[in-house]
């Protein structure tokens, strides 16, 4: 491939090297993560190998260690694709390798550990942020536009029509957190369009455009806390009735996706002036607009059309041990699959629901540099890391520093999930190193991004890890 022809030119060599060794092969195992990332990556990397006529399988962790590494070796294939996780492990995975048990290939941006090994493509090896510029997803893009190339298909997309799972994927990363996506993220971005599988507007930044009436939209839409709209049901349908704005059709509410173009402009200038006349600061309402980004053969007023939308349900199946719906989902299936991820849906967001009032109604303890709570088994340890970062900014939760969450994951183990800010990352925070390090402190191990990231430690050390986190957290942030 022409370096400009590749979506991420400081890749290429590394996706080239990736695919001719996948070409190589007679069989692959696809191992990949669980979340709306390690779907998506799964997603776009299978339909790659298909396409370039790579026989596989694809298997699913929760959390990729040496007890699932080994496990993984035991399945006896000579090659190992591992997507949205092994830059990490990959001292574990080096082991493996030496010992002859696979070759493996990786697609991540996770922070990679020592050793470096031949088939590894990673952004942060490059000097392109994998918390901000691409995600999982997106290196499984790379390596699958590379692998077009490679195996010198007749298809005239050369796999650019998988740019959407992508940004999904990156979308589900929380890498469009600052309105939209860039970096390496917005070369995709310029693919699926150009493919004709995004389109790339500025709207209202609220979640559930698609599928939410108008009045759940406003009143659920937390990220920008207008008084009188905000949790505030009947302050936001009196919102509405004053404007001449035909918001209900046969006394049903409409969505978003159902008002004209000058009626969405209409309901968001009076959100804004309404804002400003209930003292919200502007840079608050600066955030009130952003990007999104639509999947375009996707049915309108669907989940799937929206990649904030799609990223959420994909989230709530692998959680919740129901990997093979996702990919199902990814991979096309809009019939039993789809029917059963929005049934998995509707828990999760009960979960969700219930785990944030849990933390509201038994608080958090402050320690100097940042604030914790321990769930033990009332939150599921696949959810957890998702309730600390949405209760960041609720009655009782400071945004000002990192929060820390633990929940039981059997009798011997204890999840850790830890979440920051963009804020609080630009003064120097990098959950990754405090994970990491606090956990080995402990007996344990971590990694994940600057931003969010994850660990398990042995049952009873939670104490001992938050006294490590504590210390590296006031080194970071001086």
């Amino acid at each position: 491939m022409a370096a400009a022809d590749a979506p991420v030119p400081e890749l290429q060599a590394r996706a080239n090297a990736c695919a001719e060794r996948l070409l190589d092969a007679d069989r692959v195992l696809l191992a990949s993560h669980i979340d709306a990332d390690g779907l998506t990556s799964a997603a776009v990397a299978s339909t790659a190998l298909e396409r370039a006529e790579i026989p596989f399988e694809t298997v699913f962790e929760k959390q990729l260690d040496a007890e699932s590494i080994t496990g993984i070796a035991e399945r006896g294939y000579e090659t190992v694709l591992f997507t949205d996780f092994g830059s990490g492990q990959l001292d574990i995975i080096a082991e493996h390798e030496s010992a002859g048990d696979f070759i493996p290939v990786i697609a991540d941006h996770h922070q990679p550990a020592n050793p470096e090994t031949t088939y590894h493509l990673n952004p942060l090896l490059e000097g392109i942020d994998g918390a901000s510029e691409l995600s999982g997803a997106g290196a499984a893009y790379v390596l699958a536009r590379a692998l077009a190339q490679a195996s010198d298909t007749d298809d005239p997309l050369d796999n650019r029509d998988l740019a959407g799972l992508a940004v999904v994927g990156a979308v589900g990363d929380m890498q469009a957190s600052g309105g939209q996506l860039h970096g390496a993220n917005a070369g995709i971005v310029e693919e699926g369009v150009d493919a004709g599988v995004l389109e790339e507007i500025k709207d209202l930044a609220v979640y559930g455009k698609q599928t939410r009436p108008i009045p759940k939209l406003l009143e659920y839409a937390t990220d920008v806390r207008i008084p009188g709209i905000t949790n505030d049901k009947r302050g936001t349908i009196s919102f509405l009735d004053g404007l001449d704005v035909a918001c209900r059709a046969d006394d049903a509410w409409k969505r978003w996706v159902d008002l004209t173009d000058d009626e969405r402009q209409t309901v968001a200038s009076a959100l804004v002036q309404h804002a400003i006349s209930r003292g919200v600061p502007a840079f608050k309402i600066d955030r009130l607009v952003s990007t999104t980004y639509i999947l375009t053969e996707e049915s309108q007023g669907t989940e799937l059309r929206d990649a904030s939308e799609f990223s959420t349900l994909l989230n709530a199946t692998a959680r919740y041990e129901r990997a093979d719906v996702g990919l199902a989902v990814c991979l096309g299936n809009r019939t039993a699959a789809l029917d059963q991820a929005r049934e998995l849906l509707r828990n999760h967001r009960r979960n969700l629901s219930e785990g944030i009032e849990w933390v509201e109604t038994h608080g958090v303890t402050t320690e100097d540099h940042l604030q914790w709570f321990d769930a033990g088994e009332e939150i599921r340890e696949t959810i957890v890391g998702i309730i600390a970062g949405m209760s960041m900014g609720a009655d009782g939760v400071s945004r000002d520093i990192p929060i820390i969450a633990f929940a039981r994951k059997n009798d011997t183990e204890t999840k850790v999930s830890g979440r920051g800010t963009g804020p609080l990352v630009s003064r120097g925070l990098d959950l990754s190193v405090v994970m990491r390090e606090a956990s080995q402190a402990v007996g344990g191990d971590g990694g994940g991004h600057d931003v969010a990231a994850g660990a398990t430690i042995p049952t009873g050390e939670e104490e001992a890890f938050i006294d490590h986190a504590d210390r590296i957290v006031g080194e970071q942030l001086g």
